[in-house]
């Protein structure tokens, strides 16, 4: 009898108490497999350790990091699939080195962090927090001096053009917003005219955008990408939002901006240190809107994650390439081509 296909989840996907965090992360596509078996790790460590992958062919991932130190001596684990997209928790390097394959979950976040990104620039355009600050103030006849504006005529950068921002774009059209800006080395101008923007340099998107939005990974290329001579670039009534990582807007530098108010105003959903410690200046600011990197939590968001990790997983107990690789270089790898070849044997 074959051995079957053990899947370990990280231990963040449940409360102290042993409960199931969220609602609905696809468990259902892994219990339905006939040759895959799952269970959660024994306790959380935010830097997992060889021990705890040693006995997994997969595992699926919330919050812990991966260094090349999780990896050593473990020869049974074939794919850490990341709930989510970011994978800068995660050394690719290492993983790739232990042939072990890194999945994403690309496209399941697009709608939700697009529409949490619309819901931050209808808050901040029309003072939302502003206005509902001076009502229980009772300083009604203030409002006079709020004024919004709606997000007609005015024009969208979107810095990463993809998935996300080309959701984000599909949303937008009926605002009556103009031709959205985009900057993306990654993508040619034809294919971001076939999604409805106009590519542009960083630099002409952040002098002429009225909304700027963050939604590239954190890389080596990105770290710091908007710092304090790119935001100096922005229009004094822009606004600048963040929900893809921290450490791709320079934190000291928005600050700095934010108090002089050298632009209207940010909202930031990621931060260079998370969470974020009691003295950070963001805190202190009024013209920036914070969430402790949940803004595009649903639960719908979390099913459809959950949906396509369990089903990226399955497919590497088959022996099938899943999409969503970050590492694609370990696909040549002997040592991961024997793993797949092992699965599908089995």
């Amino acid at each position: 009898m074959n051995e079957k296909f053990q899947v370990g989840l990280t231990r963040d996907f449940k409360t102290d108490d042993g409960q199931l965090t969220y609602d609905d992360i696809g468990l259902d596509i892994l219990e339905a497999h006939p040759d895959v078996e799952h269970r959660f790790f024994e306790r959380h460590e935010p830097l997992v350790t060889a021990e705890q992958l040693a006995d997994f062919d997969a595992v699926i991932s919330l919050t812990p990091r991966y260094t090349a130190q999780s990896f050593e001596g473990v020869e049974k684990l074939a794919a850490i699939v990341r709930f989510g997209v970011g994978y800068d928790s995660v050394d690719v390097t290492a993983c790739t080195e232990a042939d072990v394959l890194l999945c994403i979950t690309a496209g399941a976040v697009n709608h939700s962090v697009a529409e949490a990104t619309i819901t931050w620039m209808l808050t901040l355009s029309h003072n939302v927090f502003i206005k509902d600050r001076i009502t229980r103030d009772g300083r009604w006849n203030d409002r006079t001096f709020y004024m919004g504006r709606e997000l007609r005529d005015r024009t969208l950068g979107i810095v990463g053009l993809g998935g996300i921002g080309g959701r984000l774009i599909e949303m937008i059209r009926s605002f009556g917003m103009k031709t959205p800006l985009a900057f993306d080395p990654f993508i040619s101008p034809q294919r971001a005219n076939e999604l409805g923007a106009r590519l542009v340099s960083l630099e002409e998107l952040l002098r002429e955008s009225d909304f700027v939005s963050v939604n590239c990974p954190l890389t080596d290329e990105t770290r710091n990408l908007i710092g304090r001579d790119e935001l100096a670039l922005m229009k004094p009534d822009a606004y600048l939002i963040n929900t893809a990582r921290g450490g791709i807007v320079n934190e000291a530098a928005l600050v700095a901006v934010l108090q002089a108010r050298g632009i209207a105003g940010a909202a930031m959903d990621v931060y260079e240190t998370e969470p974020v410690k009691p003295d950070n200046p963001l805190l202190q600011l009024d013209n920036v809107i914070l969430a402790p990197h949940c803004i595009a939590w649903t639960d719908e968001l979390f099913r459809d994650i959950g949906r396509m990790a369990c089903r990226i997983t399955t497919m590497v107990a088959e022996g099938k390439v899943p999409p969503g690789v970050v590492n694609r270089e370990v696909l040549e790898r002997p040592g991961f081509q024997a793993k797949l070849a092992r699965y599908r044997q089995s």
